[in-house]
């Protein structure tokens, strides 16, 4: 036995085993003096049988030699010596790393994305919350958003610094998670990915940064590109960091590596940002998310849509500002929005005052004489303007005799030359 176990040799076939342990079997027997059968023949006690032994008790015959026959055995698999007789290779990687069952042993799961991740906002405990600077709604700017849409208007491949506040530190090895999402029901299932054109361009390549992902984080070295095995959804994540001194928030800076108008792309889908702060477990601890829009002039976006939401806005409080003044939007040097009250229209319409451009001073002195006129005429009481019309009715009346008499006077002249004259 020591030599078999010293001496490397081949696997040995079923034929082999089983001459083995015929002659395992046979030397016992014959050592331990078989007893005879009925018919006088040497019959070999079965190795596998136990037998009666003279306390009374069952004994197997082959013990001692089975158990130096399974350490054999056992020695063997281990070096990968035997194989099974049913053609199973227990030297395989995925046999040699086979545990025992056990049902309390817990299997750890990354953490993933959920299948439709929530847009609503969730301070959590650490009072979780975002803070954008503003940078006004010039056409030189990279980037800027509007409070009144929580909406953030950027270029393409430009710098994007959100800035993170929490009241109260969450614990160590929290995260911060980056994900887009279509924002309109009918897109929601769909996965957020550059446009093939862009994927494939070697403008902004980064070697570290898989091409496919729209989100990137600039400026930290510790940023993790991910993509949920189960939903495909690709985040990017980076580890939270405590503001520094005198500060109350932390700065990321994203980019967004896609235009919203890309065919094969987002194809003007608007689409949502989701940014999370969770634990190095995966568990939610707070959650704020704001509409993103990537184009070529995000100062002039904004106000095209500014103006564009608020024009309903000021319908809907002139409906219900009956007897007040009507307040209305009005933007002051792009970039300001101020309320203005204009004055309520008065009933009678001949009241409001408008400007008449005139051209030609004789027209204008023309004009000017008419309109003091009318308005004396609005500043005299009803009873004068009676008594002027009948003074002006009397003046015509007289005239007209006047006039008539003159006619007749000048025909009796013109007769009496005739007659004259003859």
């Amino acid at each position: 036995m020591e030599e078999t176990l010293s001496d490397p040799i081949e696997p040995l076939s079923q034929e082999s085993f089983a001459e083995l342990w015929n002659l395992l079997g046979s030397q016992v027997g014959q050592c331990a003096g078989p007893p005879a059968a009925e018919d006088g023949a040497r019959r070999l006690p079965s190795p596998l049988v136990p037998v009666q032994n003279e306390n009374g008790g069952n004994e197997h015959p082959l013990w001692p030699e089975l158990d130096d026959f399974q350490r054999v055995m056992d020695n063997e698999l281990q070096q990968g010596i035997v194989t099974s007789s049913v053609g199973v290779d227990y030297t395989a990687p995925h046999y040699q790393s086979l545990q025992p069952y056990s049902s309390s042993v817990a299997v750890e799961f990354s953490p993933t994305t959920s299948s439709v991740p929530s847009t609503t906002d969730y301070p959590g405990e650490c009072s979780f919350q975002l803070v954008f600077q503003e940078s006004g709604t010039a056409k030189s700017v990279t980037y800027t958003y509007s409070p009144t849409l929580n909406k953030l208007y950027c270029q393409l491949a430009k710098t994007c610094p959100v800035q993170i506040k929490v009241e109260s530190t969450p614990e160590v090895g929290a995260i911060i998670r980056a994900t887009a999402v279509y924002k309109k029901s009918e897109h929601v299932a769909d996965v957020v990915k550059r446009c093939p054109h862009h994927e494939r361009s070697t403008e902004h390549k980064d070697g570290l940064v898989p091409p496919s992902h729209l989100i990137r984080v600039e400026g930290n070295s510790q940023a993790q590109y991910l993509e949920d095995s189960n939903t495909r959804r690709q985040s990017v994540i980076v580890p939270y960091e405590k503001p520094q001194v005198g500060s109350d928030c932390t700065t990321v800076l994203y980019n967004y590596m896609c235009n919203s108008s890309c065919m094969g792309g987002m194809n003007r889908r608007p689409i949502l940002t989701i940014i999370t702060l969770e634990s190095k477990d995966g568990k939610l601890l707070g959650r704020c998310c704001f509409e993103v829009r990537i184009c070529a002039c995000p100062g002039r976006d904004r106000k095209h849509e500014e103006a564009h939401f608020q024009k309903p806005q000021e319908k809907n409080s002139a409906k219900t500002s009956t007897g007040t003044a009507k307040r209305t939007f009005k933007e002051v040097s792009g970039s300001t929005v101020l309320l203005e009250i204009n004055k309520k229209r008065t009933v009678n319409p001949e009241e409001e005052v408008f400007t008449l451009q005139v051209r030609g001073k004789e027209r204008y002195e023309m004009l000017k004489k008419v309109n003091d006129a009318l308005e004396i005429q609005d500043h005299l009481s009803p009873q004068d303007l009676d008594r002027i019309k009948q003074q002006k009715q009397k003046n015509s009346t007289k005239k007209d005799k006047e006039v008539l008499e003159l006619k007749k006077g000048k025909k009796l002249l013109v007769k009496e030359e005739t007659c004259d004259s003859e």
